[in-house]
């Protein structure tokens, strides 16, 4: 551009004070920009009258002198204010229109942003939108951003606020007092020669994210993240009760895409458990986190299994029947009963299941009907297996005495024959008490035949 300083000047022309507060939890006052224009301007001067603007749009191109029949650019929306939390992404936003159609140069707090910078994005759409994006903020990118568009016909600018809130190391806003305005850092210049280059700045750690106290089962997997910003990018390192932790087969650290800083311990032993601090340092300084991990001892599992099984019982219709096992499991197992395929899922006025803290299991039928016949089995379930034990049950008809005659009684008499007869004995047997068997083959004749 031709004549820098007079561009510096159109910076008076308009500036934005509307504020687009993307956190509800702050509190700022209004925010004036007559406090700063000036020194913005004057900034702005410096920089111009050391080096021409950077050219920002390569496909527009322009005659160097006015015909007085364009139009000279304006703003059909300005930019906005932003506060945000550190790490959040941030879009300034404007819309230029002018004929023919204007250049566009950015810069924050008087210095002009690159359209080669790879922390900030600048792009343009045909309606005339024009965008700063940056995704995400950091405590560096506090400060005031300006647009400037420019054409034959004269040029106008408008400035922004980007008011960056940092996060402490939980995760939480510090806030600042009510009415408390967070002043614009400030930019200061060497007096030495003018083609001294301006010295690189340095910016401590500051954790944007870390984990707080943590519990964890032994031999389980035990993960700490953080992430940190700084300039250069930090360095990490974990200690644990003052020792630095080395890697090993147990102990990993890693890296993420994303900036996410990890500590990952698999399987976590009770030598593992204490206070550990990370610290992040670079050039600048250093930061760091304190947390406790906590390891809880390593819970004991028992599979169930039956010391006393289910075992094969009959039963009397309409009498009460008791069906009963022990088992033991750790933890303490959940028990299912069923009958064949029908499951028992709460007790009834005749059918009940008990169970004790020593493992004695019961189910109990009283009275037991016929239907209640069948094959029964008790299942026991906990984290480590499941066992089961059947038996059968078998309900039979109530057993009744018959009735039989009451025995005869035989008077005495003198015919021995008649009282023998009585009893059913042998006649002949009854007569002739001393003849011995028959002999095989022999013959005995008898008188009365």
């Amino acid at each position: 551009m031709r004549n820098p300083v007079s561009m510096a000047k159109a910076l008076s022309l308009c500036m934005a004070v509307t504020f687009n507060v993307y956190v509800d939890s702050l509190t700022l006052g209004e925010y004036k920009v007559s406090s700063f224009e000036q020194r913005l301007i004057s900034e702005i001067e410096f920089r111009l009258e050391r080096s021409p603007a950077e050219e920002s749009d390569d496909d527009v191109q322009h005659d160097e002198d006015s015909t007085g029949q364009g139009v000279v650019p304006f703003f059909d929306s300005k930019l906005k204010h932003y506060k945000v939390f550190e790490g959040m992404p941030v879009t300034f936003s404007c819309k230029v229109i002018g004929d023919p159609k204007p250049k566009i140069y950015w810069f924050k707090d008087g210095k002009q942003i690159s359209k080669r910078s790879e922390h900030y994005r600048i792009s343009r759409n045909a309606d005339g939108t024009c965008n700063l994006h940056t995704a995400a903020a950091s405590l560096d990118d506090d400060g005031n951003y300006t647009i400037m568009a420019g054409n034959p016909e004269g040029r106008v600018s408008c400035t922004g606020r980007m008011m960056v809130q940092a996060v402490n190391q939980r995760g939480r806003s510090q806030r600042s007092a009510p009415g408390h305005v967070r002043r614009p850092r400030s930019r200061s210049r060497d007096s030495g020669d003018e083609n001294e280059n301006i010295q690189e700045r340095h910016f401590r750690p500051h954790f944007l994210q870390a984990p707080g106290d943590l519990i964890v089962q032994e031999s389980r997997l035990c993960r700490m993240d953080c992430k940190v910003s700084g300039l250069p990018t930090p360095d990490l390192i974990w200690q644990l009760n003052g020792q630095t932790i080395r890697p090993d087969s147990a102990h990993k650290m890693l890296v993420r895409e994303n900036g996410v800083h990890s500590l990952v311990i698999e399987p976590v032993s009770s030598r593992d458990a204490g206070i550990y601090t990370c610290i992040a340092s670079n050039r600048a300084g250093q930061n760091s986190f304190n947390l406790e991990l906590i390891v809880a001892a390593k819970e004991i599992h028992k599979a169930p299994s039956f010391t006393e099984k289910l075992q094969n019982t009959a039963v009397a219709e309409g009498n009460p029947v008791r069906l009963e096992c022990r088992v033991s499991a750790v933890p303490n197992p959940k028990i299912f009963w069923k009958k064949e395929n029908e499951s028992f899922t709460h007790n009834t006025d005749r059918i009940s299941m008990h169970q004790d803290n020593c493992g004695y299991l019961c189910m109990i039928i009283q009275p037991a009907m016929k239907e209640d016949a069948g094959w029964y089995t008790v299942s026991a379930k906990n984290d480590a297996g499941i066992v089961s034990s059947t038996a059968r049950l078998d309900v039979h008809t109530q057993w009744q005495q018959p009735n039989t005659p009451k025995p005869k009684k035989v008077r005495p008499s003198t015919s021995r024959y008649a009282a023998l007869t009585e009893r059913g004995l042998d006649v002949k047997a009854a007569f002739f008490p001393d003849s011995s068997p028959l002999q095989p083959g022999g013959l005995v004749e008898s008188d009365d035949l």
